[in-house]
């Protein structure tokens, strides 16, 4: 595939920069050719959802748009994205039909399929990628590891520990600083599952910290402050290796394992490696443009310059990638029908 670097651009700049980006649309939002590249296609996408996913849609819609791109070159069709989070996204956008996909760092919930149900939604479920979320501290902060049942009562809402000494007598005896995602995000309840939930007991999420759907100001808050903590996507990491520092995550076994790409692939990294999705709208991909877009994420949901060195995540093999395209064109075949 030929490739410029409108993608690293895309990594770099909206990894960093505003969680909300909107293009212009066009008045009308019909197709206009076969869908074979070449400028051959207009309308518009809308897309919402997750923030984790979001820097990987938006470098799929560069690459969509871009002539320099194998299946690229429709310049005509236009995107509004949006993140929202997870289930901001799907409450407030996707399944009132106010969007086309809605991206997100975890499963839809039944709820959330039942809310699109009654407004004649139907989500259709694509793996899109595997993140790592990564657990980051300040640079100056003399804790290099830490364990699943650390971080279970740092962010526990019932232990509620006021000082890292209050965790682990080998930290510094200094208040804890917490940024996270909101309860918007599928990333806030990605960790409660994998963490809070985890081992015997159950935990709610503390509420006590700062929470946001823009993971740059999580970035901010713990590069601000030497005893600050914060959970995000891997992606966002790995843009900012020189402000934060990631921890080593040790699942009970005594050896903590970096978050990398590596060890998300190989399933070392445990328990935080998990999959992203996109869910398009059945109906929407009766639209030739819409249907030609999810098509091109999912033939480049195996890059490794796309995914994995553009954007940070780790892509799908081609067993994974294929039946994700089988339930895609299916999906596609029933909306046209």
């Amino acid at each position: 595939m030929a490739h410029d670097n409108s993608a690293g651009r895309t990594r770099r700049q909206f990894l960093a920069g505003a969680g909300a980006v909107g293009a212009a649309a066009l008045a009308g939002c019909q197709s206009t050719g076969n869908g074979d590249g070449g400028g051959s296609l207009s309308g518009t996408i809308d897309i919402a959802g997750s923030s984790t996913v979001f820097p990987l849609a938006t470098a799929m819609s560069e690459a969509f748009r871009s002539p320099d791109f194998e299946g690229g070159g429709h310049e005509d069709v236009e995107f509004n994205m949006q993140s929202t989070g997870s289930g901001g996204g799907f409450a407030n956008h996707f399944c009132p039909g106010n969007t086309d996909f809605n991206n997100a760092s975890r499963p839809i919930r039944e709820a959330e399929e039942q809310q699109c149900a009654d407004n004649d939604v139907e989500p259709v479920e694509l793996t899109v990628a595997t993140d790592a979320v990564t657990v980051i501290v300040n640079n100056d902060l003399d804790v290099d590891s830490i364990t699943v049942e650390e971080l279970k009562t740092i962010w526990s809402g019932e232990a509620q520990p006021e000082t890292w000494a209050d965790v682990n007598s080998d930290w510094p005896d200094e208040p804890l600083e917490l940024y996270g995602p909101s309860d918007a995000s599928g990333t806030y309840d990605y960790f409660i599952e994998a963490v809070l939930h985890s081992g015997d007991s159950e935990v709610e999420h503390r509420q006590d910290y700062s929470g946001t759907e823009q993971d740059r100001t999580i970035i901010q808050g713990v590069e601000g402050s030497e005893f600050a903590m914060g959970y995000l996507g891997y992606a966002y990491y790995s843009t900012n290796q020189d402000r934060v520092k990631s921890l080593a995550v040790d699942d009970g076994d005594g050896e903590p394992v970096e978050p990398s790409l590596e060890t998300a692939r190989n399933g070392e990294y445990q328990p935080l490696s998990r999959p992203l999705f996109t869910y398009p709208a059945k109906s929407s991909l009766a639209e030739e443009h819409i249907a030609e877009f999810a098509r091109f994420w999912l033939e480049n949901s195996t890059s490794e310059q796309i995914v994995a060195e553009d954007v940070g995540y780790v892509p799908l093999n081609e067993e994974d990638q294929q039946e994700q395209l089988d339930a895609l064109e299916a999906a596609i075949e029933d909306a046209g029908n």
